[in-house]
């Protein structure tokens, strides 16, 4: 046998081989198959799902727990509040939500933030069986077209308090209303997260109270974010203060009331019996003195106002308000103007007609109509620009202003600046109230801190006079803008004091002398018609005293004229300088 012989395989040993490969081929495959079949078991069994399906399953079931209302038949303590909530009148904390919001806009933040309970499955799986949702329901909408944060209290889980509530989730909201400078609106109903004494229970020792929600409120106010709040049920405590803290707040007629304590501890507190909530704190009280700004019938009336207010608005103090299309003609002359001062000077006149006359037609939204009832704040619009409207009110106490007034001038004038929101005023004062009942409720204090907010505020003002300017209150008014935007109607009359008083007092020992001759009477009709005639004011224009007097039927066109131009020219400048900090508006 050759060596080339000896190489190569025998046919025998090469079929061993070949049999021998297949045979561990088979092996392996065999039990590849087995561990395969033995892992496929295994995932069935313990593996979750990589789409994550059990965890959105999850979240979709306590999603429709939460949006579902409790079974009215059901002994569920949720049940039980749920019913007390409808039997009060009131709505579902979801269906306000969905009927203050544009259709399909409601976003929820926090969805499925709560109480619940969880049944384990086999494995690492588990499923919830129950849950109570926190009570303040909050996230994203839209208000006509304007995106907007949300807080809506659940007063039928604990009534709002915190031992139903994530602070957690409203600190939040407030917070990224500042980031994203959206406007907040609050429905409150109950305490807004404020405590109960179940809370000391609940957490095993008592605290001291923390508003963490507080300082970023403060800071939506002066950064002119607005912050527009309403009453849609007892808003105590807290639940009051959030809804204080709002630039503007309306209360629902029919279950609205706000209070610091409820009935049963002002009853231990001040020895007051049987008082209902309507009586401590209901619309008559706190829509009357200023705590509350507007009155609305019912909680649908209360999300109409809302989203009226929010549309003068920015969504911050860095932006220009909103301009609109008007149909209104710019050049509208207002002939009805010229007759509605009376020639006879005691006669009154409706302040309202003036401003509906010469705003665009449908734009007038009046602020706090029921208490300051000396003064008239509101918002309008000329030619589609938002403008701040301030007239004194003639119809009470002549028009003489008084404390209430007073304070309620002063916030409007906050308002205004807060937003970039230019004024317009109709101004006829005879001066601040007099009498034993002004003295009585500070007015002077009052008076002299509208004074100090008419020269520390900076939006433009244009006055227009139409009748009286007397005394400190109407130099305050007229003469805090240098330099001054201001005309006059035919029907103006002005000094330090009225002639009615003013005679007596200048005249004094010459009416006196007069008197022991018979003639007081006579010497006084001289002396009045002597400074009637004085009094004109074309002799005030001659020595511009007054820069203009004009057509009262053109008050509209020269306005409009003057509103445009700061639009287009000032407001730009002062978002500029708001930016750089060289002015610095304050609200609160």
């Amino acid at each position: 046998m050759t060596k080339e012989d000896e190489k190569k395989p025998s046919p025998s040993n090469a079929t061993e081989r070949l049999s021998q490969v297949a045979g561990h081929v088979a092996a392996s495959s065999s039990n590849t198959s087995k561990k395969r079949v033995s892992k496929s078991k295994s995932k069935s069994k313990d593996e979750l799902p990589a789409d994550y399906s059990d965890v959105m399953g999850q979240i979709d079931k306590l999603k429709k727990i939460a949006s579902t209302p409790p079974d009215i038949k059901s002994p569920d303590v949720n049940s039980r509040g749920y019913i007390r909530q409808l039997q009060a009148g009131k709505l579902w904390v979801r269906d306000r939500v969905l009927q203050l919001l544009d259709e399909g806009s409601f976003r929820e933040v926090g969805s499925v933030s709560g109480e619940v309970k969880w049944k384990k499955l086999e494995g690492n799986r588990e499923e919830p069986v129950s849950f109570v949702p926190s009570n303040n329901v909050q996230g994203f909408g839209m208000l006509r077209g304007r995106r907007i944060l949300f807080t809506a209290d659940d007063f039928s889980l604990r009534a709002g308090h915190a031992d139903g509530a994530l602070a957690e989730k409203t600190v939040y909201m407030e917070k990224l209303a500042i980031a994203l400078r959206l406007p907040m609106i609050k429905l409150v109903d109950g305490s807004s997260g404020g405590g109960s004494v179940t809370t000391i229970a609940k957490q095993g020792y008592s605290y001291i109270p923390a508003l963490h929600s507080i300082e970023p409120t403060v800071r939506q106010l002066n950064m002119g974010i607005p912050n527009l709040g309403a009453v849609l049920g007892p808003a105590i405590g807290l639940g009051a203060a959030r809804v204080v803290f709002c630039h503007f707040s309306v209360m629902a007629a029919d279950i609205g009331s706000l209070f610091n304590a409820g009935p049963k501890v002002v009853e231990g507190a001040t020895f007051e019996e049987g008082l209902s909530l309507t009586d401590l704190g209901g619309p008559s009280m706190h829509c009357t003195n200023g705590t509350i700004d507007n009155l609305a019938a019912n909680e649908q009336e209360c999300f109409e106002q809302l989203r009226i207010v929010l549309s003068y608005l920015p969504n911050s103090g860095a932006s220009l308000p909103p301009v609109v299309v008007s149909e209104d003609p710019v050049g509208r002359s207002c002939e009805e103007l010229r007759t509605i001062i009376p020639r006879r000077k005691a006669r009154m006149y409706d302040p309202r007609k003036i401003i509906t006359t010469v705003v665009d037609m449908g734009s007038w939204f009046e602020i706090g109509a029921l208490w300051g009832t000396t003064a008239i704040v509101g918002l309008g619009r000329l030619a589609g620009r938002p403008v701040g409207i301030i007239s004194l009110n003639c119809e009470v106490n002549a028009g003489a202003l008084d404390a209430s007034g007073s304070q309620k001038i002063n916030r409007h004038l906050k308002f205004c600046d807060i937003f970039n929101i230019p004024i317009l005023q109709f101004v006829d004062i005879p001066g601040y109230a007099v009498g034993t009942v002004a003295e009585r409720t500070a007015t002077m204090r009052h008076g002299v801190a509208l004074a100090s907010t008419y020269y520390s505020t900076t939006t433009s003002i244009f006055s227009v006079v139409t009748r009286r300017v007397y005394g400190v209150a109407g130099g305050i008014m007229l003469d805090c803008r240098d330099p001054r935007m201001r005309v006059a109607w035919p029907s103006g009359e002005w000094g330090s004091l009225p002639l009615d008083g003013g005679i007596e007092v200048g005249h004094s020992a010459e009416l006196k002398a007069a008197a022991t001759q018979g003639k007081r009477e006579e010497r006084y009709k001289e002396l009045e018609e002597e400074y009637t005639r004085l009094m004109n004011p074309v002799r005030t224009a001659n020595a511009f005293g007054v820069e203009e007097i004009i057509d009262p039927a053109a008050t509209r066109q020269i306005v409009v004229e003057w509103l445009r131009h700061v639009y287009e020219e000032l407001l730009p400048i002062r978002l500029l300088e708001r930016a750089s900090g060289k002015i610095n508006p304050m609200f609160y």
